[in-house]
């Protein structure tokens, strides 16, 4: 009668144990999940490329085509950091893309500054009055020339059709150079490369979503072909919209027809003149101090 009932007792107290022995065994730490495995590589993968090695600092010599065939040559200006914002300058018909080359030099914040051998010839071209780059800021140029145009002589032609595919062609080739955050890209232009800038800009959005996020054209006038106050407000109906700092001295009035349009700031440079002369020392506000401030908001985010 005894072993009747203590036999099954001890059966199920010996199951009891077993179970509880097991529950023990999976009470420790999870293994991860798949979702946490993947992860794992991906943050991995982040951590190289923020590490990347910034590109030589000396300015690198870039040829291209526009859409027609016609072949450009323009200087890439590497920042100090990889992948880094990029601001892509367009020059003026009265001269080319070594108008610029202080003011990228400036920009890179690599200690090139006032290595240009047209050192101090133009306002734009003298670095002693630009004003401080904040500390371990570096930020990517690219300059080009438009057809027929040279150093010194400026345009010899004016082809608007032609230069407003180079403008394009240019921003294209500025998003795939390499050390590039292709979605923080500005444009700066005067004159002719004023439009060029705001043009550009809207064009390369249409292509690429985003890759252009705002531009300050120096007295623009409408000629590219396109017209200015459309390509603005294409510009503003974008997601998020673009912001256009637009430029002009005394007497200049295509700036002012776009003071209706939100996300435009209009800005004159007082005791300045047309495109480029509104870079220079006298000139108030101080455009290159714009440019910073326009950059921070854009590109340095």
């Amino acid at each position: 009668m005894f072993n009747k009932f203590i036999k099954p007792l001890v059966v199920i107290l010996l199951a009891l144990t077993l179970l509880s022995a097991c529950g023990r065994k999976t009470s420790g730490v999870e293994p991860p999940s798949a979702a946490e495995l993947e992860s794992q590589p991906q943050a991995a993968s982040s951590a190289s490329s923020s590490s990347l090695s910034p590109l030589p600092p000396e300015p690198q010599e870039v040829k291209f085509q526009s859409e027609d065939g016609q072949e450009l040559v323009g200087w890439y200006y590497p920042a100090a950091i990889n992948p880094a914002p990029l601001v892509v300058l367009m020059h003026w018909a009265r001269g080319e893309k070594c108008d610029w080359e202080e003011i990228a030099y400036w920009l890179q914040n690599r200690g090139l500054s006032g290595s240009s051998t047209l050192l101090k010839t133009q306002p734009w071209l003298d670095p002693d009055w630009f004003p401080p780059m904040p500390e371990g800021k570096s930020y990517g140029t690219f300059a080009f020339t438009f057809r027929n145009c040279t150093c010194g002589e400026g345009c010899q032609t004016f082809d608007r059709k032609a230069w407003l595919q180079d403008a394009l062609a240019a921003v294209r080739t500025a998003r795939q150079l390499e050390g590039v955050d292709a979605q923080r890209i500005l444009t700066v232009g005067a004159s002719i490369g004023a439009d060029g800038a705001v043009d550009a800009c809207q064009l390369i959005n249409e292509e690429f979503p985003n890759t252009c996020q705002g531009a300050m054209p120096l007295s623009p006038g409408n000629y590219l072909t396109l017209n200015l106050a459309t390509v603005v407000n294409k510009l503003n109906e974008e997601e998020p919209p673009k912001p256009v700092w637009c430029v002009y001295p005394p007497g200049e009035g295509d700036c002012l027809k776009l003071q209706s349009v939100a996300n435009v700031t209009t800005i004159e440079c007082k005791h300045g003149e047309h495109g480029m002369l509104c870079l220079q020392e006298s000139v108030e506000p101080d455009i290159l101090s714009s440019l910073l401030e326009l950059i921070s908001i854009t590109i340095d985010t």
